[in-house]
């Protein structure tokens, strides 16, 4: 992957973890975006990422997001 294209993988990460970081209990950005980033560079769709670094805090990580 070149640099420009990671970069807009980053910016496109951290726009999707913008709607976890709040509703979520403390935990470290990190984990979210390798789990989303591993799905997008794996062929998911964003809400597909997204799902995908949730359910891995939840499962790995113990980081739970109550539905609201």
């Amino acid at each position: 992957m070149d640099v420009a294209a990671l970069a807009q993988l980053l910016h496109e990460t951290a726009d999707r973890h913008g709607s976890f970081e709040p509703v979520a209990p403390p935990h470290n950005w990190w984990d979210w975006y390798a789990a989303y980033m591993n799905a997008r560079e794996s062929g998911s769709t964003p809400e597909e990422a997204s799902a995908t670094a949730a359910r891995y805090m939840a499962e790995v990580k113990h980081i739970i997001v109550s539905p609201t």
